[in-house]
Order: structure tokens, then C-alpha cells, then sequence
């Protein structure tokens, strides 16, 4: 039986040529990336609005909101969490697309470079992180709502004269917003190559330490500070702890991650005297993998060899100090 001709749209176009053109250009995306252009490429080849993405995620088990979605394919925000991750590797079956050529492109090192040098850690890395933190977390039995509520956060880094990262020290003013909290878990992500079974956590003020858990991989500590009360809703509480580092190679930045709203936060980080940047800089980031944003050129104390920023009331995301050395 003869095969049925094929019409030329309106406009004179054939609509086989779109579609080839779609494959060329998803195909081109999942081979070079960049991982946003891969994703819209292959909606798009697909021919399926957001909704539509959004209800065949839910079939596979995972939430994932329409507004989102639109932030990965526009570039604006990239998966980053466990569960985003899970979506990711849905889409790749949703899309009919070949197993890993998404979550490839993800986990491509970060592109941020100064001078020649990757100022942050890889994507990878930094998926990879999130994943054991989330594990580590759950191995001491920690909600995702800890119960406390950040007033103030004083963070003082110390940098050698290798140019390694210390150590540092955090005081922490804390209101609770429910009764009975009496803990607080903290985290440090050391610099790439660093040990943490060699750092050592010491609970300086208002707090002991309690269980300690590391992962040597991905660089990550995570410790209980046990209050000697348990909070009762509206109770304010102040502590102060430090971490002991040294262990990895030159530290070009600083950054803390904040999940959530909070109070104010006060970075400052001190250099050795006789080994100091040339310039340094604040930065923000709305996640581990988003594009850098709102630089801002810091002044050097070169009589204190230090350098601060404050933030009278965080957002949600990251912000943090980089430098540059010689």
C-alpha cells in the first residue's frame, strides 16, 4: 500500500524539515551542552508544554513545580538537590534521550574561572557533596527544619601562610521557635584535597560536642553541638564553635550557604602577614550551581590583614568572599 503524500505547511515549509532541524539541534545540545540549552531542546523536540513535563514527573514519583522546570531550561537555576537530580534522570526517560547525556552535562566542571585558576568547586564535587550531606544528616537523625531561627551569625576564617584554610570560628544567636530544641548540627565542606579525619572540632562556648561524622571523598564534616537546656519557644540561645583545618591546598574563597531567611551575617577573613591576596571580592549565588552574582570589589586591611562583609538580613542562596594571590 503506497505511503500517503506529505504537505508543505501554510508558509511553504515541509514539516519534516522542522523536525529535522529540532533533532540537529538536540543533538548538538546533548553533545556540547551547555545543560539548560539540552533540556530546552529537547522539550522542544518533544513538543510538550511544562505541564505537561510536570505531570509525567509525578507519574515517576517525583515533584517537581512548572516555575522550576522553567528556571533549568532558561539557564537561570540548575538542579542541585538529591531530589532534583532524580528528576533529571526521569526527564532523560520522559524525553526518550540516552541514559546519562543530562546529568553528563551537569556534573561538567563549573565553568567560573580567575585567572586561569577554577575558583570553585566542580559541579560534580559539589552534587556529589550535597548527596553525602543529606546522608550524614539523616544519620543523626536531623529534620530539615532544625527549629532554630538565625538572629546573628559571626564567622571569622583564618588563612595560612600556605595560603591553606585554617580553620574557623562561628558564634551563633539563635531563637527557637518551637520547645524542646537542644542541639544545633554544623557543617564544614573543606577545600578540595583536604583530609577530615585530620580536622578537629572544638565546642567553645554554650555547647559540647556530640556525635561527629566525616566523609573523606567529598570533604565534608558534620558535628552535634548539644546545648546544656533544652529551648522552649521563643527562648534566644548563644553559642560559639570553631573547626580546625589546614589540611588542603591554597584556598581561594569562602562561602556559606543559607537555606533559609535569617538574621544578620558577618564574614570576616584574616590572611597571614607575610602571605596576602592582591585583591578580593564579595559574591553572591542563588545555589551551588548558578552563575555568580552581585560582585563587588572588597577593601584589604593590610594592617590587620583582613577583609569582612555584612549582611543585615540573608536571603536564601550563598554568599561569600574570593580573593586572588599573586
Amino acid at each position: 500500500m503506497p505511503h500517503a503524500p506529505h504537505h508543505a505547511d501554510a508558509a511553504g515549509h515541509h514539516p519534516d524539515a522542522a523536525v529535522g532541524a529540532a533533532a540537529a539541534e538536540l543533538d548538538t545540545a546533548l553533545r556540547g551542552g551547555p545543560f539548560h540549552v539540552a533540556l530546552r531542546a529537547a522539550i522542544a523536540a518533544r513538543g510538550l508544554p511544562l505541564q505537561r513535563v510536570q505531570h509525567h514527573l509525578s507519574r515517576h514519583g517525583v515533584k517537581v513545580g512548572v516555575t522550576s522546570l522553567s528556571y533549568w531550561q532558561q539557564g537561570a537555576r540548575r538542579p542541585q538537590r538529591p531530589e532534583s537530580l532524580r528528576a533529571v534522570r526521569a526527564l532523560e526517560e520522559i524525553l526518550r534521550l540516552p541514559d546519562e547525556s543530562l546529568i553528563r552535562l551537569l556534573t561538567q566542571a563549573d565553568a567560573d574561572t580567575v585567572g586561569g585558576h577554577p575558583t570553585g568547586r566542580s559541579y560534580r564535587s559539589l552534587v556529589a557533596a550535597s548527596d553525602v550531606l543529606d546522608k550524614l544528616l539523616a544519620e543523626l537523625e536531623c529534620p530539615p527544619d532544625d527549629g532554630l531561627h538565625t538572629l546573628g551569625h559571626h564567622e571569622r576564617v583564618r588563612i595560612g601562610a600556605r595560603r591553606e584554610l585554617l580553620g574557623r570560628e562561628s558564634q551563633h544567636i539563635v531563637r527557637a521557635h518551637r520547645d524542646g530544641v537542644d542541639r544545633f548540627v554544623a557543617v564544614h565542606h573543606g577545600d578540595p584535597g583536604c583530609a577530615p579525619d585530620r580536622m578537629t572540632l572544638h565546642a567553645l562556648e554554650n555547647c559540647r560536642a556530640g556525635r561527629v561524622r566525616r566523609h573523606h571523598e567529598t570533604g565534608v564534616l558534620v558535628a552535634e553541638l548539644l546545648f546544656d537546656t533544652r529551648l522552649r519557644a521563643g527562648d534566644t540561645f548563644l553559642f560559639r564553635y570553631g573547626v580546625e583545618d589546614g589540611t588542603a591546598g591554597a584556598c581561594r574563597e569562602y562561602v556559606r550557604g543559607f537555606g533559609t531567611p535569617g538574621g544578620q551575617y558577618a564574614l570576616q577573613i584574616r590572611f597571614d602577614e607575610n602571605t596576602l591576596p592582591t585583591r578580593c571580592h564579595r559574591f553572591t549565588r542563588h545555589s551551588a550551581a548558578a552563575p555568580r552574582g552581585s560582585r563587588q570589589e572588597l577593601p584589604l586591611s593590610r594592617r590587620h590583614h583582613s577583609v569582612h562583609l555584612v549582611e543585615p538580613r540573608v536571603r536564601s542562596g550563598m554568599v561569600g568572599i574570593g580573593w586572588d594571590w599573586e
